[in-house]
């Protein structure tokens, strides 16, 4: 595996060099359902999310209501913070549109609704934001569920970075972006 530093980040070259392209129609949300766990969280984010759900109450299913009340929306598991998922499936923000799985958060923002964005994890997957050094370091998943979207990626010529673009420059910088695909 080879690393390269772009500005103050650390970047998993595979990053620079994969073809992504999302089709919900495909993959119908795997993310938000799939894994043991939920979206990683930045410490900021978490009170966010917790006073966002008021927000959510008419957009989220009974059941994930329920969930939430009696055992809120994040978890914390072995000194990490995660959104909190339904018995280690779906996320307690995910909600069913026909056969595809979305994001309450985002669909919210979506309609017009003053909520915090969905987590930085979520819009980057799937990057994965860990440390290595004190350094953010990014990191290309590639998980089975998104197949079609590699597939896709690699069809149409289109990269994991320029498929993330507005995410990554959302976190980083334009200048980041920039020099990421200067690699």
């Amino acid at each position: 595996m080879s690393i390269i530093s772009v500005e103050n980040v650390l970047v998993e070259k595979d990053v620079t060099t994969a073809c992504f392209r999302c089709n919900l129609g495909l993959c119908h949300g795997a993310c938000c359902v799939e894994g043991e766990l939920g979206a990683p969280l930045k410490t900021e984010e978490v009170a966010a999310l917790e006073d966002g759900v008021e927000l959510l109450r008419d957009r989220l299913p009974e059941k994930n209501l329920r969930y939430i009340r009696r055992y809120g929306c994040i978890e914390v598991y072995q000194g990490d913070i995660y959104t909190r998922t339904i018995d280690g499936g779906e996320c307690v923000f995910a909600i069913k549109k026909g056969s595809t799985t979305l994001c309450a958060i985002e669909e919210a923002m979506l309609d017009g609704v003053n909520i915090a964005r969905k987590p930085l994890s979520c819009r980057l997957f799937p990057i994965r934001v860990r440390k290595k050094f004190g350094l953010d370091y990014l990191v290309y998943e590639q998980h089975y569920m998104c197949r079609h979207a590699r597939k896709e990626g690699t069809q149409n010529g289109v990269l994991l970075v320029d498929f993330l673009k507005d995410v990554l420059e959302d976190a980083y910088g334009t200048s980041f972006y920039n020099r990421l695909k200067d690699f």
